[in-house]
């Protein structure tokens, strides 16, 4: 497969900026298996599932995890910017910087001092400890644990994806509109943005309708912002990311399945890591780790039966796994829909629930 297979022209003005309001106003093109298409809005998803069926939802919670500051060596200093990716340990943090190319192995950085979250008069500090191939750094935090983690949440900022932030600056909005209502563990980096369209008052018309829910654990690092950059798919290495799937959720949904039921993903990272933990008999079992799965067209999806999801942007792995799980003529037809149609695109965008 080429990187052209999943390019389409998206106008500009169709990458949203801020969410609907409220969350499930927002569009949802419905695609069906013989690959006709319905326009609908998210708070009808109690009519288009049955009961029976199991969505599942990532619970993680995205942190402030971009923090602005300074690199000190020797007499001068640079302005630079963090973006948290991934946690190593309770003091170490692998993470994506700007300037990366004018940092270096030993530099200090002081974080917080300048900024308009800065409120921590010594600033928060580390040392670059490693640089890697693909363009991350290692930082070791002279803080630890749960004081790291204030630390953060005090002089972070909300990790906006590069296509919004570029266009306007995070602000104090966004710390709710980027977290889903069902947020509950900390760690990722980007939001699970499918969810980002579900209210209480939709969870509950979905529970009255017999539709019940699990969570999993899936902390979505900022590679998933990172652009595939070689012509063949195939070479193209995945970020990893930590996860977890408990027993009682794999039996959960393995007993839903058997009594008629379908598994619903909201969400590529909630299909990532259940496809993460599911065997070739398609048996969903307890998982607890990293993972890289890159899920392309002609890989077999076992783990879910329906998945739902937002607009991807062309040449992503995001569109590349909706193409796996749905076809790439089927996908590629829905696409051309969605932006005639002028469906919202990305984070704060409209969504699509695909049947397989």
């Amino acid at each position: 497969m080429r990187l052209s297979d999943f390019d389409f022209h998206l106008p500009d003005d169709l990458i949203a900026l801020r969410p609907a309001k409220p969350r499930d106003s927002a569009r949802l093109l419905v695609s069906r298996p013989d690959g006709s298409l319905e326009d609908h809005r998210v708070h009808d998803l109690p009519d288009l599932l049955r009961a029976g069926d199991v969505l599942v939802f990532n619970d993680s919670r995205v942190i402030a995890a971009r923090l602005s500051g300074e690199r000190y060596r020797d007499d001068a200093s640079i302005r630079v910017e963090a973006t948290l990716h991934k946690r190593l340990s309770p003091s170490h943090w692998t993470a994506f910087m700007r300037p990366g190319k004018r940092l270096r192995e030993g530099d200090r950085l002081r974080f917080g001092q300048g900024g308009d979250n800065a409120c921590l008069t010594s600033g928060l500090d580390s040392t670059l400890i490693g640089k890697g191939d693909g363009g991350e750094v290692t930082l070791a935090f002279d803080l630890a644990g749960p004081a790291l983690d204030e630390a953060i949440a005090a002089l972070g900022m909300m990790p906006l994806p590069p296509y919004i932030a570029t266009k306007r600056p995070e602000d104090d909005q966004d710390r709710a509109d980027y977290q889903t209502v069902y947020a509950r563990e900390d760690g990722s980096v980007a939001a699970p943005t499918a969810g980002l369209h579900f209210t209480p008052e939709l969870l509950a018309r979905l529970d009255a309708r017999g539709v019940a829910h699990r969570f999993v654990t899936l902390h979505v690092g900022a590679g998933t912002f990172l652009p595939v950059k070689v012509d063949d798919v195939s070479d193209h290495k995945m970020h990893s990311e930590s996860g977890e799937v408990s027993a009682e959720t794999a039996d959960a949904l393995n007993a839903a399945r058997a009594a008629g039921g379908r598994v619903v993903c909201v969400g590529t990272t909630s299909l990532r890591l259940l496809e993460s933990a599911t065997g070739e008999d398609g048996i969903i079992r307890p998982f607890h780790g990293d993972t890289d799965i890159f899920i392309t067209p002609g890989r077999p999806v076992r783990s879910a039966d329906v998945l739902m999801t937002n607009f991807h942007l062309p040449r992503s792995t995001l569109l590349m796994l909706v193409a796996a799980f749905a076809g790439q003529a089927r996908t590629g037809a829905a696409y051309a829909y969605a932006v005639a149609e002028r469906y919202r695109f990305y984070s704060y965008g409209d969504g699509g629930l695909w049947f397989r």
